[in-house]
């Protein structure tokens, strides 16, 4: 009787490493391919080209194959209960980081009734490194990054995003990869903040970096990335200019543009009632939206209208009334801003706006309410969260602190055991 044996792919294409492992698989026994769904290859992996079942499809066309399925979770539990399969094989590239917790996991089911794992070296060759740097370059195309945050608020529960503001970091919220709750889990998206790009350049937080500035921040992010970017575009100026803007970020290939219902001069949020202030009337930001809607030309860009109400201390109805108003404009999401440290306003008003408007995204900044969880804010109908600011705040007081052991003892050696080697920061960082 012949050997069930099983493998997974989560890849758009089909290359040399996958037939090294399907042609040890067949030396094996009776061979089924699983195909990790959309939903966990966003977790796990890059974002999926082509989706469930388009590669499943193209697994089917591989020759001596016995069954394909679709592989529901990163976690093998599901399909070592339905198949029970002799032996898994695998690329032994998940033994270290992250992706060892699903190796370990395997193992202690296959060890239940004496299953067996065989592990397949990982080809690493030129053919392979060429089609591995087409996929990435193809998934940084504007076209399809653009359409790529629409499609995250179908397949996640909540879409998690960090703010970014360089090259570098836009490689660690790309790159970041960690073992949580038995399973895998990654950033989703990037938000270009004004804040941090403002920060970054050692300018004031008042609209004071020029868009053409901005747009180089956004290219540099683009360059080395391929997750979808929101962007962060304060008041939206002038609606003559705003309309730029968003036929400039729709080229680019940006996913969203934010704006804010303030007019004047710029002040960040945070300050709330500290610092003069004035919100837009409804009347004229919702021309504003109307406006830059009527220029975009793909269904795919979301203008999203974040809403200032509770920041200025004109409670729940004023920023309900608002948001129906900016949704009836064409607005593809509501942000909602609260400086408080208790969730509770902001869970309110979602609470509220769910109520009577089941489909518009929902948009939360926890910076200062930051003890609330994904899950907490998902149950309560949001769909995308924001880490806005935590990897410029986190850089300053390292960066300050080694300027000062420098200085303190005239040489560099107290501060090596705080930094990371330059080798594996230029690691993260591919070559063509």
């Amino acid at each position: 009787m012949s050997r069930t044996v099983y493998t997974c792919f989560c890849t758009d294409v089909i290359h040399e490493g996958h037939l090294n492992i399907i042609r040890k698989a067949r030396e094996l026994g009776d061979v089924t391919v699983g195909v990790l769904c959309d939903r966990e290859m966003i977790r796990y992996n890059r974002f999926p080209i082509k989706n469930t079942e388009e590669r499943v499809a193209m697994v089917k066309e591989l020759p001596g194959i016995k069954d394909v399925i679709v592989q529901d979770t990163i976690m093998y539990g599901g399909v070592v209960a339905k198949l029970h399969p002799d032996i898994v094989v695998h690329g032994d590239n998940w033994r270290n980081g992250p992706m060892s917790v699903i190796r370990e996991d395997l193992l202690a089911l296959l060890e239940q009734y004496g299953g067996q794992l065989v592990e397949v070296p990982y080809t690493v060759n030129e053919g392979v490194q060429k089609i591995d740097r087409k996929t990435r370059e193809k998934l940084s195309m504007p076209e399809l990054r653009r359409a790529r945050l629409r499609r995250l608020l179908e397949l996640v529960p909540i879409v998690k995003t960090i703010e970014v503001h360089s090259g570098l970091t836009g490689l660690i919220a790309e790159k970041t990869l960690v073992a949580v709750d038995g399973g895998i889990d990654q950033f989703d998206a990037m938000w270009i903040s004004s804040l941090c790009d403002s920060t970054d350049k050692g300018k004031p937080d008042i609209e004071l970096v020029d868009m053409t500035s901005r747009y180089r921040t956004i290219n540099d992010v683009m360059e080395v990335t391929t997750k979808p970017i929101i962007f962060d575009g304060d008041t939206g100026g002038l609606i003559e200019h705003f309309v730029y803007t968003v036929r400039s970020l729709e080229r680019m290939g940006v996913s969203a543009v934010i704006i804010e219902d303030k007019v004047g001069l710029k002040r960040n949020s945070l300050f709330g009632t500290e610092v003069e202030q004035t919100q837009d009337t409804i009347e004229h930001f919702c021309q504003k939206i109307a406006a830059g809607k009527r220029v975009q030309l793909s269904d795919d860009f979301m203008i999203i209208a974040r809403i200032e109400s509770l920041i200025l201390g004109k409670g729940q109805e004023d920023a309900l009334m608002r948001a129906r108003a900016y949704v009836k404009a064409g607005a593809d999401g509501i942000m909602i801003h609260s400086r408080a440290k208790d969730p509770e306003e902001i869970l309110s008003f979602c609470d509220a706006f769910r109520a009577e408007d089941k489909d518009t995204p929902i948009v939360v900044v926890p910076t200062s309410y930051n003890a609330i969880t994904e899950k907490e804010l998902a149950a309560h109908g949001v769909n995308i969260v924001i880490y806005a600011n935590q990897l410029t705040r986190a850089a300053f007081p390292a960066m300050e602190s080694v300027a000062k052991e420098i200085l303190k003892h005239h040489r560099a050696k107290e501060v090596d055991e705080h930094l990371l080697p330059i080798k594996k920061i230029i690691t993260m960082i591919d070559e063509i």
